[in-house]
């Protein structure tokens, strides 16, 4: 594939944070599985979403592959789970199926694409604090493979739903139950999941005097409805770790809760799923998770725990999404308006505007995320400066990434990419101040293909029907 005479061979890969297929060639010119960033943008138009379909494939694979290597080696088995949270289209929810993964879905829009894409309702699992009847329903004509219940109440109303919509005689609902573990593991607060002050799942902490925990009540229920079928025990501690150690608490806390059901009742739960939330590198120099050492980890956190409370072991599932897709993902802007800025302490910042901003990536605003940019159209021999990227949105919060060094030449028209956006980037996008969402645009051997079209003003316009 040739542009104005440059081959797309050779060239030098980006490296981390960038996907495996991004490759900057000798002109200065980036390509992403073999297309050129300026075919993209013309053919396209910016912001886009882009995906490097080889990578996000390879990445899939490889969790595959090492928790079941690992879980092997200690005498269990596994399966992975692709949170669609991350990012979910049937393109995508087609692929990860294709590599062996289940999907977890978290509302009824994702269940509904997951299904449109083909993926057997027993292939997928619905989460969610706040169900309504009508996901409860879908998943139950859809044959979801589990039902993971998030309080006491939601227990009895599924039960309740399952008898209203099945009879005495129909068959339970697959169920599992929620729980925290108490481990806060991962970046901001709100994005950590398995502290107490929070809103998921079912606290394992004892009640004041001496009264069951949140947790085992929930199971003792389960078992008590024969409405629903109790296949085990979730937990999710946290979102963007690096650091592994949490794991192995959170699996130790969750077997001794599987081992005190059984004590009690004599069921002993077939599954423990301990979620997700692997780490990526976001930044130049980060270094990721390795699913090998993750897989190794908690399978023999698992096996430890296990033996220590004489128990067998259970099957083990886990739930990777932005470790998968994230790092596949890219977003490609045009530049606009560049502005430097003299700071208090002297310095100069270069304010760099793109045609995107906190609409179609709202992390930067939300959580404080940092990101890594670079100008991906040309080569450039001028210094690097401090810069800013922001967006074209009417709030001075509206900032795409916080600090990075690019060309003191940066300027209107260049085409700029944003690393490691495949994952929350489409997920969490609005319409604020009316922009339209960009398309999801896979890349993979040298061509291109819409997942997800651009949203136009006529799709705005359509969806305000209170014109007169």
């Amino acid at each position: 594939m040739t542009r104005d005479g440059a081959t797309t061979d050779g060239g030098t890969p980006l490296g981390l944070p960038w996907s495996t297929g991004v490759v900057r060639g000798t002109d200065g010119a980036v390509r992403v599985a073999g297309v050129d960033v300026r075919d993209l943008a013309a053919t396209h138009g910016t912001p886009a979403y882009v995906l490097d379909e080889a990578d996000l494939r390879a990445r899939a694979r490889a969790y595959r592959s090492a928790f079941e290597t690992a879980c092997a080696q200690v005498g269990t088995g596994v399966d992975v789970y692709y949170a669609g949270k991350a990012l979910l289209t049937r393109a995508v929810a087609r692929w990860v199926h294709a590599e062996g993964l289940r999907v977890d879905t978290a509302s009824g829009g994702e269940l509904a694409v997951a299904l449109a894409a083909g993926v057997p309702g027993a292939h997928l699992g619905l989460h969610g604090n706040n169900k309504s009847d009508d996901e409860l329903r879908t998943a139950l004509d859809t044959g979801v493979g589990r039902i993971i219940v998030d309080s006491l109440v939601e227990v009895d109303r599924l039960a309740d739903l399952v008898r209203a919509h099945r009879g005495d005689g129909g068959a339970p609902a697959p169920v599992m139950v929620r729980v925290t573990t108490g481990v806060h593991a991962g970046g901001h607060e709100f994005i950590s999941t398995a502290h107490e002050d929070q809103k998921f799942g079912l606290s394992l902490a004892a009640v004041p005097g001496g009264g069951d925990s949140p947790a085992l009540t929930a199971l003792l229920r389960v078992v008590a409805r024969p409405e629903l079928r109790l296949l085990g025990i979730h937990s999710h501690i946290g979102s963007q770790i690096l650091d592994p150690s949490g794991f192995a608490v959170a699996a130790q806390r969750v077997l001794a809760l599987r081992a005190e059901l059984h004590t009690r009742t004599g069921v002993l739960v077939d599954e423990v799923d301990l979620g997700g939330g692997y780490g990526i590198a976001y930044l130049p120099g980060e270094v990721p998770l390795d699913p090998d050492r993750i897989a190794k980890e908690v399978a023999q956190a698992v096996a430890d725990a296990c033996r220590d409370l004489g128990q067998p072991l259970p099957r083990l599932s886990i739930e990777p999404g932005r470790a998968i897709v994230g790092p596949a993902g890219l977003t490609l802007y045009t530049v606009g308006t560049v502005k430097p800025v003299r700071l208090e302490d002297g310095r100069v910042r270069t304010y760099v505007s793109v045609d995107g901003g906190m609409s179609d990536n709202i992390r930067p605003a939300l959580y404080g995320a940092h990101y890594h940019a670079e100008v991906v159209s040309r080569t450039s021999d001028a210094a690097p400066v401090l810069a800013r990227v922001v967006g074209k949105h009417c709030e001075s919060g509206d900032v795409v990434v916080h600090e990075v060094r690019l060309p003191g030449d940066v300027r209107a028209g260049d085409l700029l990419a944003v690393a490691a956006t495949g994952a929350y980037g489409r997920s969490m996008s609005s319409n604020y101040n009316l922009l339209t969402r960009p398309p999801v645009v896979a890349v993979t051997a040298g061509e291109s293909r819409v997942l997800v079209r651009r949203e136009t003003v006529d799709d705005l316009l359509a969806l305000d029907v209170a014109a007169d």
